[in-house]
């Protein structure tokens, strides 16, 4: 693709010659002459004085004068609003998708003959297993070794990785991706303590529900409601390795890092961003476009928007105050 065309692919304004071929992309580090690249943190600027690459994506705030050649040439640039959306778009040209495996059901499956399956381009992989009454849609792929118990509802133009388990009753949306390991819908940790010291399972009734253009990561827990429904809504994001859960709900377009624990009956908002290794506890709300930075661990409901942290996390600027003054009592005594 000629680089006037991938500048008009991206609604970018081109700053040099148009007609070089592009052939790929890659990394500014290693890009290879006919690939592109972007710039999008300014931490990675430096490496435009070195860098190999045939183009580069660029803000429209970028100055190329700043940073001088090592060997005089001239890179071409296009110009962009938001260079890593737009490389995004790149991406999607010149990494087309693979097929996954063929459309069909492979021999080694196991699907109830009461299970639902629409026929427009269904895969089901090796050893899976669709139990009673499961309700699969049109353009879904589920792949090897993959679990869906009685009364599971998956939707259309669902990705369904290896070894991932859906219990009984659970609904995915549409355009949901689900990878490898994850579980949905087991049990909430209930237990009741009895008077002998003892501990008795309570009844875990409810099912999880993930609405549309949702994407989970691998190794994730989302339990089911003890009673009603954990609900992931549409358009959430959820890192490798993060467990939800009973009767947790979070908002729409909200988007969670790895390692984040949120505890039973807990309601998040919509576009909020939880960094990872975040713990949330139980029975309390955050509310819309809230940011909670990486290790913070929320103890109380939040009400207003902005940028929390710290061990009991709190508005930033407080917990950078507190910490400032706890190093300048420690400077007091040396």
């Amino acid at each position: 693709m000629k680089l006037s065309e991938v500048a008009s692919l991206i609604g970018g304004k081109l700053h040099g010659e148009g007609s070089f071929e592009i052939s790929g992309i890659g990394k500014i580090e290693t890009a290879r002459a006919g690939e592109i690249t972007f710039i999008s943190n300014p931490a990675y600027e430096k490496f435009f004085s070195a860098t190999n690459a045939g183009a580069v994506v660029v803000s429209k705030k970028f100055n190329p004068a700043k940073y001088k050649r090592l060997d005089g040439r001239e890179v071409p640039l296009i110009r962009v609003e938001d260079p890593y959306l737009a490389f995004l778009n790149l991406l999607e040209r010149f990494s087309p998708k693979t097929e996954l495996q063929k459309i069909g059901i492979e021999q080694s499956a196991v699907i109830s003959e009461t299970a639902e399956i629409s026929a427009e381009e269904i895969r089901i992989g090796a050893n899976c297993f669709i139990g009673e009454k499961v309700k699969i849609g049109k353009r879904v792929s589920i792949l090897p070794n993959t679990v869906l118990l009685a009364g599971a509802e998956v939707a259309d133009d669902v990705l369904i990785y290896p070894n991932v388990t859906v219990y009984p009753g659970c609904k995915i949306g549409n355009r949901v991706i689900i990878h490898s390991s994850t579980v949905i819908g087991s049990d909430g940790f209930g237990q009741a303590k009895n008077p002998d010291g003892t501990f008795q399972k309570i009844p875990q009734k409810g099912i999880v529900v993930i609405e549309d253009d949702v994407e989970i990561g691998s190794n994730c827990s989302i339990d089911r409601a003890t009673m009603g429904e954990t609900i992931i809504r549409k358009g959430v994001k959820l890192d490798n390795h993060i467990q939800i859960a009973h009767n947790v709900e979070i908002g729409e377009n909200t988007i969670i890092a790895a390692q984040t624990g949120i505890a039973g009956s807990t309601k998040i908002g919509k576009n909020c961003m939880i960094g990872g290794k975040v713990g949330i506890v139980g029975h309390i709300q955050i509310c819309d476009d809230v940011i909670i930075t990486a290790a913070s661990n929320v103890s109380k409901s939040i009400t207003k928007p902005g940028v929390y942290s710290g061990y009991r996390a709190q508005p930033q600027m407080s917990e950078l105050k507190q910490e400032a003054m706890i190093r300048n009592l420690t400077r007091k005594k040396e």
